[in-house]
């Protein structure tokens, strides 16, 4: 099942005001950053955020699963809990960097 319109619009709903936000459709699912920042991955209806130690704490008491095959272990965030959300988005904005543009080939 992949991830609704309105269910990615929930999500960024839950975490505005601490940033610009926007989403990016990706292979069917949406990732969503935070200052141009990729923070959040967001596949069936699913929030997930990287095992990060900056948040590993918060996160103690989180789910965990893999976001699409392959992929290494996440953290699966309430997004319901908004101030929860809010203050996870804030600490892994202070440490994703900004990708790098790719060189056009």
């Amino acid at each position: 099942m992949a991830t609704t319109n309105e269910y990615i619009k929930y999500v960024c709903d839950q975490i505005k005001g601490i940033g610009e936000i926007k989403y990016k459709k990706m292979f069917g699912e949406f990732m969503v950053y935070v200052n141009d920042k990729p923070v959040l991955t967001v596949c069936d209806n699913i929030v997930f955020v990287k095992k990060l130690d900056c948040i590993a704490e918060m996160m103690k008491e989180a789910e965990t699963g893999f976001p699409y095959q392959g992929s290494k272990e996440h953290y699966i965030l309430d997004i319901d809990n908004q101030e929860f959300c809010r203050d996870v988005v804030i600490e892994l904005e202070k440490v994703t960097p900004v990708p790098k543009p790719r060189k056009k080939k």
